[in-house]
């Protein structure tokens, strides 16, 4: 019994980080400065063939909404909501049954902030979640940790 369960958690760890290396998005981050104390922070998401993301605009019943966490907001001010631009599919999705807005293709999340102490970096994390047409993947989630330089 302890050799079928050691057998299994390893097998589910194997996975696991297989999917972590090779899974189907894989993330970049950039920050440009806009003007003096502000800048555009950009996420952008390169999707293989055949996935989805989700937007961030999703109902509850659904997928895991792509969404980001920011762990120095008292060092920001965040101006506006996060943008999303991308190959944009939204109508009804089979595997869900109900109506959703989802990206294929490269798809690129922008979070204009400002700040008054140029140089630190704004750090955090962002989870997402990826389907194709037959199946999901568990939500994962990303740190990340993006320099913001005056230029």
């Amino acid at each position: 019994m302890r050799r079928l369960a050691f057998v299994c958690s390893f097998v589910l760890l194997t996975i696991s980080a297989a999917l972590a290396q090779k899974g189907p998005v894989k993330w970049s981050f950039d920050a440009k400065q806009v003007e003096a104390g502000q800048y555009d922070v950009t996420f952008t998401a390169t999707v293989q063939d055949g996935w989805y993301i989700y937007s961030q605009h999703i109902g509850d019943d659904g997928p895991i909404p792509t969404n980001f966490q920011f762990e120095n907001k008292e060092n920001f001010t965040f101006v506006g909501e996060t943008t999303e631009e991308g190959k944009r599919k939204e109508g009804y999705d089979e595997i869900f049954g109900m109506k959703l807005i989802k990206f294929a293709g490269t798809v690129t999340f922008t979070q204009r902030v400002s700040t008054k102490d140029a140089g630190q970096s704004l750090k955090g994390y962002l989870e997402y979640m990826t389907c194709n047409d037959e199946q999901c993947l568990p939500p994962t989630e990303v740190e990340f940790d993006i320099p913001l330089s005056v230029e």
